[in-house]
């Protein structure tokens, strides 16, 4: 136990589970011994790798960016997409970050996002509430892996969970994590699971970072062999490259929204396609609490959760929640977007629902002829035809008449054909300002996100009728129908949730192509240094050329009526 001028810091707390495993924990908390809520994180990027240490560019990058963050705070008890220390127990918390299983100080299998993960995730809930210094209710707040798992241990109940604040995270393991529409993102788990992940496996210990608190390895105290290692986690890409439609396996790793009834504060970024926020915007909107928020911000990562804007959200929800205080959160807006406009301009704007109330779906139909969008179905019949591993085919629309403003999901019905049994479609919303220049914002991990992104493969064309929404397609991914090469289909795409308020005269501009979106890109090399993040979809196994390395063709006009259906707002709303 340690003690600082404004807390208590007691290290490697042993928290036991069901099964024998002991988990590892780090508790700061207020030094009056006061009974106070705890806000608690379980993740394997490690309870003891200072920020400093294990992220150093993103270190310098947030205080150099925003110097605010550190304001208050020394920022040495901050870890990577956690709550500060420093800042929350002067609030009256306890501030709890346990290492799960098989990652850090704690031993066992390393799984992530497992039912295992989320047991343990429960019990490590219970004991805190439990101890003489916590008051019995425990909040969950934390960013990205921190978010995705409160939703898994949420549909458990722990009787002591009181809120969470998943910010930033996934949760539907199939369509979100590693399958969009189909297809394998296999880029991003390539460079995340090593970098992020392995190098904190428990038991790396002397050849894995070091935790500068403890003055012992942040990954250990024993150090393990290589192949002890490899016997010690699961395989997560090759169980993602094994499982191809929604089975049992990306199931036991998607929480069921039904089943969680605790008051939720669901934070999303309009900039993280590829990985977060979807599972934020069904969260909000599928989950069984009857006290639920929606918040919907832009920046890096883990930018604005650090902000005062961001910290001031947190502090009143949980306030609310976790200490009873009437602080007039109950009375607050269910939805709070902090609405685009070009340049990076933002603005709080509250609503009643998700998608808004007032909007009005409309549509943008394709001529493959002209290469266009126009508010007016396309009197002609035509067709396009681009290679599959190509840039594709860019579809625009006229200059707006007035300011729109595109807020909510999206959708394309669309019409192809294939050269052979199978294609991956790649969608891509972009807007233009009348000198040419793209509309783009800094996204999750991208510098430069496009507005929104969309994906399918078409042998999983098939679509559940009930869980399906005119804005929003659901594919139920249980099986591959094979196309009939040069028999035109059907299809329908989800595009993720975006916002922008456009001026009269920017262009809206639909890319359809065959691989992954990139700026200027010339075929499939170095596309993640090219302004399309890391969220690559290039397996070999997942997409032989022999079958997404074809001809695709799409129709348009009478009899294939294409169009990309838009959540358009009218002004003048609240």
């Amino acid at each position: 136990m340690g003690e600082t001028a404004d807390l208590i810091v007691e290290r490697d707390l042993p928290i036991p589970m069901d099964d024998g495993i002991v988990l590892r924990a780090d508790v700061f908390r207020p030094q009056d011994q006061a009974r106070v809520p705890v806000i608690m994180t379980m993740g394997p990027y490690g309870k003891g790798l200072a920020y400093q240490d294990g992220y150093a560019p993103e270190w310098e990058w947030l205080i150099r960016r925003h110097p605010e963050v550190l304001e208050g705070s020394s920022g040495r008890y901050m870890v990577w997409e956690t709550v500060d220390p420093e800042r929350w127990v002067p609030f009256g918390y306890a501030v709890v970050r346990v290492d799960s299983r098989g990652a850090g100080r704690s031993p066992g299998i390393l799984d992530c996002w497992s039912p295992r993960e989320a047991r343990d995730y429960y019990l490590a809930i219970e004991w805190a509430a439990g101890q003489p210094w916590c008051s019995g209710r425990v909040g969950l707040c934390g960013v990205s892996y921190y978010a995705m798992n409160q939703w898994h241990v949420a549909q458990l109940n722990p009787p002591h969970l009181a809120a969470i604040v998943p910010w930033d995270g996934a949760n539907d393991h199939y369509r979100e994590v590693s399958r969009h529409g189909g297809i394998l993102s296999n880029g991003f788990f390539e460079l995340w699971y090593p970098s992020r992940v392995l190098r904190m496996q428990h038991g790396k210990g002397h050849r894995g970072p070091w935790d500068r608190w403890l003055d012992e390895p942040a990954a250990g105290p024993e150090t393990l062999s290589e192949e002890e290692l490899a016997a010690n986690r699961t395989d997560l890409l090759g169980n993602m490259l094994a499982h191809p439609l929604d089975d049992q396996f990306h199931r036991s790793r998607s929480a069921d929204f039904s089943k969680i009834t605790v008051p939720l504060l669901s934070a999303a970024n309009w900039g993280g396609f590829g990985l977060h926020p979807r599972g934020n915007f069904t969260g909000f909107t599928e989950s069984a609490s009857r006290q639920k928020w929606l918040e919907v911000h832009g920046g890096r990562h883990e930018e604005w959760f650090y902000l005062p804007v961001g910290i001031d959200l947190q502090r009143r929800f949980l306030d609310h929640f976790l200490k009873g205080i009437d602080n007039g959160w109950d009375q607050e807006a269910p939805v709070l977007l902090f609405v685009r406009r070009p340049g990076e301009r933002f603005q709080l704007r509250r609503e009643q629902a998700w998608p808004l109330e007032r909007t009005r779906w409309t549509k943008l139909h394709l001529n493959a002829d002209a290469l266009s969008l126009s508010w007016q179905p396309s009197p002609v019949a035509s067709r396009v035809t681009f290679d599959a591993l190509g840039e594709g085919v860019a579809f625009s629309s006229p200059p707006l008449r007035e300011e729109t403003e595109v807020t909510g999901p999206l959708a394309a019905k669309l019409f192809l054909s294939s050269s052979t049994s199978d294609a991956d479609l790649f969608l891509t919303l972009q807007a233009f300002s009348p000198e040419g220049e793209e509309v783009t914002f800094q996204g999750t991990l991208d510098p430069a996100t496009p507005l929104a992104q969309g994906w399918l493969r078409a042998s999983h064309r098939e679509i559940d009728p009930v869980r399906s929404k005119p804005y929003q397609p659901y594919h139920p991914h249980v099986r591959a129908q094979p196309l009939v090469p040069h028999r035109v289909y059907e299809v329908d795409v989800e595009i993720w949730p975006t916002c922008i308020i456009l001026p009269p005269g920017y262009r809206l501009v639909l890319t359809v192509s065959g691989r992954d979106f990139a700026r200027g890109a010339k075929g499939l090399d170095d596309l993640a240094n090219r302004g399309c993040g890391p969220f690559l979809h290039t397996h070999p196994q997942d997409r032989p050329r022999s079958i997404f390395g074809g001809r695709t063709t799409l129709h348009t006009g009478p009899g294939h009526e294409a169009y990309l259906l838009l959540p358009i707002v009218p002004r003048g709303g609240s």
